[in-house]
Parts: C-alpha cells; sequence; structure tokens
C-alpha cells in the first residue's frame, strides 16, 4: 500500500478525534442552528473509514466485528417488526454497533505507538486552553455566551454542582464530555511523567496544572475516581520493576509540588470548596465512598438484572434508548428505557441479544486487558495507562451518547494500536491482517 492513501486514513482518524473534542462548540458557538446534523458530523467519517480500510483490506472480520454486525442487523429487524417500528430509530440505534465499534479495529491496525504518543500530545496542548474555558464558565452566569447550551440554548450548558456553582462543559456539548477528555488527558500526563518518552516539558507541567484544576471545576466524582483509578493502574505496573521505582518517586515528588502550588490560587480554592460539598452531600446519600464507587461502577450491573422480568424477549427496539431515538419516538429528550447502558441495552435487544452484546464488550475488555498486561512485562506502560480509562466506558459507557461513544471508540482503538511494535511499518500493517485481535 502506497504511504500516501495509507496517511489519508490516519488523518480520518485524527478528523475524528478533534471532532470529537469541538463539536460540541460547533453546536454551541459556531453553527447552532446546526446543533442536530452535527450531533452525528463524525458518523460521514467513520463510514469513510470503513470503506477505506475495507477496501484495502485492513479492516478483517473478527469474532467481535461479526458479532456486533450480526446482532445490529437482527435488532433492526426485531425492532420493525416486534419493536417501536420505527427504521430511523433502528438506523441511529444500529450505527453504534455497524459504524463506530468496527472503527476502533482500524484504529488498532493503522496506528502505531507513536501515533498515540501524538495523540497524546495534542491533549497536553489542548489541556491549557481547555481549562481556561471551564474556569471561564465556572464563574461565570449559566445566560452568559460562554455556558450558552446546544443550539443556542440560554439556560446554559452547564448542570448543577454545588454552592450555587455548575458543572461547566467545556467545548462538549454536555458536562459528561468535559469529564471524560480530562480522564482521557489524566493517562497521558501521567505516562508522560513516569516515562522516558521525550516531552515538552513547559506543556507537560501546564497540562499537569490543567489536570489538577480541571477536578475541583468540574465538580466531578467521575473525573476525581478516574483519576485515582489511573494512578492506581499506573502505579501496579511500576512495581513490576524495580528499576521504575526511581522514576515513580521523582514523578511522585513532581505532582505533589505542582499540587502544592496550584492550592494556593484562590480559584482553585473555591472549586475545592464546591468540589467538597458535592462530594460531602452525595456520598451521604449514597452511603459513603464505598457506595458511591459500587453505585458507580456496579450499579449498571445490578440495575441490568434487576429489571429483566420486565423486558419482553426482543426488547422494545434497538435504538429507543437513545436520547435522538426519544426525539423522534416522542418529541423530547428522555431515557425511555434505561440511563444506566445495560440496562438500555437489554430493554432495546431483549435478553438474549442485549446479553450477547455485553457478552462481546466484556470479552473484547478482557482480550485487550490480557494484551496489555503482557506489555507491563517488557516495560511498557502506555497500554496499561490507557487501559484505566478504557475499562470504564468500553464495558460500560452509554454508548447511547455520541460524546461517550466517541471517546469509547477513540480509547479502545488506541489500546489496541499502543500494544502493537512502535516500529512497524506501513507494510507489517498490511501483512498482519489484525492477527492479534482473535481471541
Amino acid at each position: 500500500m502506497k504511504n500516501k492513501e495509507y496517511q489519508k486514513i490516519k488523518w480520518g482518524i485524527w478528523a475524528y478525534f478533534l471532532l470529537l473534542i469541538f463539536e460540541g462548540a460547533l453546536r454551541k458557538w459556531v453553527f447552532p442552528s446546526l446543533s442536530t446534523p452535527i450531533l452525528i458530523i463524525r458518523d460521514p467519517i467513520a463510514i469513510w473509514l470503513i470503506y477505506v480500510a475495507w477496501q484495502k483490506n485492513i479492516l478483517t472480520p473478527n469474532i467481535y466485528i461479526v458479532g456486533m454486525v450480526f446482532l445490529s442487523i437482527i435488532g433492526i429487524i426485531t425492532a420493525l417488526i416486534l419493536g417501536h417500528g420505527n427504521i430511523f430509530v433502528a438506523v441511529y440505534g444500529a450505527r453504534i454497533l455497524l459504524i463506530h465499534f468496527p472503527l476502533m479495529f482500524i484504529i488498532g491496525a493503522v496506528f502505531n505507538k507513536q501515533d498515540v504518543i501524538k495523540i497524546g500530545k495534542t491533549m497536553l496542548w489542548i489541556s491549557i486552553p481547555m481549562v481556561y474555558i471551564i474556569a471561564l464558565q465556572f464563574f461565570s452566569q449559566q445566560t452568559e455566551w460562554i455556558n450558552i447550551g446546544v443550539g443556542g440554548d440560554t439556560e446554559g450548558s452547564g448542570f448543577s454542582g454545588a454552592l450555587g456553582y455548575f458543572r461547566p462543559s467545556g467545548t462538549f456539548s454536555f458536562t459528561n464530555g468535559n469529564t471524560l477528555f480530562f480522564s482521557f488527558l489524566a493517562c497521558f500526563v501521567i505516562f508522560f511523567w513516569v516515562s522516558k518518552e521525550k516531552v515538552n516539558q513547559f506543556i507537560l507541567i501546564g497540562a499537569t496544572l490543567a489536570l489538577f484544576a480541571s477536578v475541583p471545576l468540574s465538580i466531578s466524582r467521575s473525573l476525581f475516581f478516574s483519576v485515582i483509578i489511573t494512578l492506581l493502574f499506573t502505579f501496579l505496573a511500576m512495581m513490576f520493576n524495580r528499576k521504575n521505582l526511581p522514576r515513580l518517586l521523582i514523578s511522585i515528588v513532581g505532582l505533589g509540588v505542582l499540587f502544592l502550588i496550584l492550592s494556593q490560587a484562590s480559584f482553585f480554592r473555591t472549586g475545592m470548596e464546591a468540589f467538597t460539598s458535592r462530594f460531602e452531600t452525595a456520598s451521604s446519600i449514597e452511603g459513603g465512598l464505598g457506595g458511591t464507587l459500587i453505585e458507580r461502577y456496579l450499579g449498571g450491573f445490578v440495575v441490568a438484572f434487576q429489571n429483566t422480568s420486565e423486558t419482553s424477549f426482543f426488547g422494545y427496539g434497538i435504538g429507543m434508548g437513545t436520547n435522538a431515538g426519544s426525539q423522534l419516538l416522542v418529541g423530547e429528550r428522555s431515557f425511555l428505557i434505561a440511563e444506566d447502558e445495560w440496562g438500555r441495552l437489554i430493554g432495546e435487544m431483549g435478553l438474549l441479544l442485549g446479553f450477547l452484546i455485553i457478552f462481546i464488550r466484556l470479552s473484547f475488555c478482557l482480550n485487550i486487558t490480557i494484551l496489555a498486561f503482557k506489555k507491563i512485562k517488557s516495560g511498557d506502560l502506555l497500554p496499561w495507562i490507557l487501559l484505566s480509562f478504557g475499562l470504564l466506558i468500553i464495558p460500560q459507557g452509554q454508548w447511547g451518547v455520541p460524546t461517550v461513544l466517541g471517546f469509547s471508540t477513540l480509547i479502545g482503538g488506541l489500546i489496541l494500536a499502543s500494544i502493537e511494535n512502535e516500529n512497524r511499518t506501513n507494510e507489517d500493517l498490511k501483512n498482519e491482517n489484525n492477527y492479534f485481535l482473535t481471541p
């Protein structure tokens, strides 16, 4: 394959990545009247990438892709015959499995480790203006321009936080995008601190301060827990090789010094007060830290199993549980089936198909976990650190929400790409045919 043709696919992936981060800005500030079509602005890119990758024999069938395609086609049929009966809702729901899920494997096949690191360095650069934006949103009224909502909604894009402050959305349509962005950033910030990879130290320090500041300013417990999990994953990986201990200690000291410096800033202290208030209030309702963690990650598992008796065998129809699907069916955005992902899948697809999709997602996660763990032994920490974020959103992230789906697709692909040899050539990629993706 010619390098020029191969590079086109990489540029397509970069376009997907950048639109994921800035599509909310387009919907809120640039083209508010086009907010609805921009919602799926990444879909044409994903379709084009699949077409080219299939044509060039880059995307080859594996058990995960075949399984998802088969189940989504069956889901469309059952939705039209036995479910909601709306073809547009069914296609919208099926595109998650037909378009975005296979894109993970294209990213994994086309990108190599150095491409993943380039994404990480770009994240460092973007994080600095991003934290400035969320700081402005945090301290501004919801009626001001910086907080305008999707489609020019003057009620604001923020979500109720604590002490009169709202959770900011950054350049994203809603606050969950801001949380996912900085959770994703945490992987690269920590990786560059503990690895020998060359990076601009001033930008790394700026991105680290941005990450620290984002936690209280976002008033997001999910972001806080995500950063902690990434730190725990990194610490575990570093413990496998004693040669890593000096660098780990240096990183801990450096991060501690930066945190102490930032803690002297008044805006940071104000954010911490709001974050602490929300943390304490929510934790008391959920039964403390343990209850919060169980509700945040295991709650979806429990609810999905509890509600199976209320679900028909073939469900209510694929796409019905998404916000866009509810808009088409009842004229307003809502969770018609369930807010949690597993409940949505089982409610839409029924017991058999829903559980099969869940099984595919879990088995995929198990596969990349094993592969990433093996890389630790060779001294490569990047796949394992990225996995800390991937395991939070690939198994039960709300794929019905476009931003969550985008980050899940991206992190899944980058984990696969980082597992491969960083010196892999284009010809090597062509000859591999994704062999490592088969369990």
